[in-house]
């Protein structure tokens, strides 16, 4: 539930209900706009006495939460999430483009694309060190030694890195070398991770599950932020539906509904929901005209001889292309690239 405090209740009364809340065993989340304050209660709140804490001095109302989801709530937070990465606002106006091939492969391969994706205008590098694949013949990605590429990568280039984490004992490792953490599809429940990374403290990228609602999206970032850790981007990249041209299905639906439910930033990830590169360029833009706040994009050098999803990377100069070709849609619908 949460507790709307009257229009000009002082920080004085704030706090004694807050100190109320607290001392009957729950978390408290405020959030203080410019008229009003909300305080969340975090907790299952079945044993409050609502009539007691409704009589408290500079309390307008009370009002329960019904859905699930709380912390990722617009009724627990209404204002958007906004937060600072390397100089970056992810959530506000800007969107931010991450970019970069979907494996690192070599420090060549990774050092040279991250130089073109930046001189494109990309804000963040993405890369993958490890890499989970459906079969295990594939190639599973360098691991440390691809992360420390990155690392180089990001002291050559200024940008910051985004690689996926894929279980509890790998995040203190990925943690040195990356800024962002991302949670692939396939680890979107895998509730052990989701604490793990949550306790971290670092920015996450929590990827929607190929076959999961947007309510159990939400649930899943729940488990992050009920460890404290607001700095959530929430990815839409495409769900499996019976359709087999393309290699996903990408729900731009979950772009302006989840801008209904949540505060968190939206990603899309149009590179996966497609599964092939001449597509990526017009769901990208579809994207940004639905309201997505980023795009993760798959960028290599020489797609023909990547090691992983070279079919849905674009080349470098067609990177380029794209970047200039979203911005006028960005300003469309008051943006900034």
């Amino acid at each position: 539930m949460i507790i709307v405090m009257k229009m000009g209740a002082s920080q004085g009364e704030i706090q004694k209900v807050v100190q109320r809340v607290e001392s009957l065993g729950f978390r408290t989340h405020l959030s203080q706009g410019e008229e009003r304050t909300i305080i969340g209660i975090i907790g299952d709140e079945r044993p409050l006495d609502r009539d007691s804490l409704g009589r408290m001095r500079g309390v307008e109302r009370i009002v329960p939460i019904l859905r699930p989801f709380k912390l990722a709530s617009r009724d627990f937070q209404p204002a958007d999430t906004v937060f600072q990465l390397n100089g970056h606002s992810i959530g506000g106006q800007k969107i931010i483009v991450m970019a970069g091939p979907c494996a690192v492969e070599s420090r060549e391969q990774i050092i040279e694309t991250a130089h073109m994706v930046k001189e494109a205008g990309a804000h963040l590098l993405r890369g993958g060190a490890f890499k989970p694949r459906t079969s295990p013949y594939s190639f599973q990605g360098l691991g440390e030694e691809g992360l420390r590429y990155l690392a180089e990568a990001r002291e050559a280039t200024g940008l910051a890195v985004i690689t996926e984490v894929m279980a509890p004992e790998q995040v203190s490792l990925v943690a040195q070398y990356a800024d962002v953490l991302q949670i692939g599809t396939r680890n979107m429940q895998n509730y052990a991770l989701l604490h793990a990374v949550g306790e971290s403290g670092m920015p996450v990228l929590l990827k929607r599950g190929m076959m999961s609602t947007i309510e159990e999206l939400l649930m899943s970032a729940e488990y992050i932020l009920s460890h404290g850790n607001r700095r959530i981007m929430l990815c839409e990249r495409g769900i499996r539906t019976f359709e087999t041209y393309t290699r996903n299905t990408l729900d731009i639906n979950a772009v302006p509904s989840l801008k209904e439910l949540t505060h968190l930033p939206i990603v899309v990830d149009p590179s996966h929901a497609t599964g092939k590169w001449h597509l990526v360029s017009a769901v990208s833009k579809a994207a940004v005209a639905a309201g997505a706040d980023g795009l993760i994009i798959e960028v290599h050098p020489n797609p023909e001889l990547a090691m992983s999803d070279g079919a849905q990377s674009l080349r470098p100069p067609r990177f380029a292309e794209l970047m200039a070709q979203l911005r006028p849609i960005a300003q469309a619908v008051g943006r900034t690239l």
